[in-house]
């Protein structure tokens, strides 16, 4: 029998993936350099492959898996178009993925120790998500 805990941490790497996903998606016609659009391009496949993963998953539990709340949606898509209204540079961009990817981290953290009972798979994934975004961290500090 599957554990509920899994496919509820599938679900929240699920939500996790979708919101980064649209964060570089909504960014991307911004960015001046083209390492650092490389940068984002690459994260951006990374997350469609995980995500991709997460989907095999999700079928076989026959679950559809979960979307981003409206409100971090909302939220996120504020700050982003508020943020760039006042500063398209580079620098701005940086520091809002910077800030979207520490959000994630904290909160597949969060998930990682609440859902203690998912199987070893899918806490993978996570902690592959969670390395993803801390990598694209330090990635484009060089940005900030």
């Amino acid at each position: 029998m599957i554990e509920p805990d899994t496919i509820k941490l599938l679900r929240e790497c699920d939500a996790g993936i979708k919101m980064g996903v649209s964060s570089i998606e909504d960014v991307l016609d911004y960015v001046k350099d083209e390492a650092f659009r490389k940068c984002l391009t690459n994260c951006k496949n990374e997350h469609d492959k995980l995500k991709e993963e997460i989907q095999t998953f999700l079928n076989k539990y026959h679950d559809e898996g979960k979307e981003p709340t409206a409100m971090a949606k909302s939220m996120s898509w504020v700050k982003t178009n508020v943020k760039l209204v006042i500063d398209e540079s580079d620098k701005a961009i940086a520091d809002l993925i910077t800030d979207g990817c520490n959000m994630g981290v904290k909160s597949l953290n969060k998930y990682l120790n609440q859902y203690k009972a998912a199987d070893e798979k899918t806490k993978d994934i996570a902690k592959r998500l969670i390395r993803l975004e801390e990598n694209l961290i330090i990635d484009i500090r060089q940005f900030l």
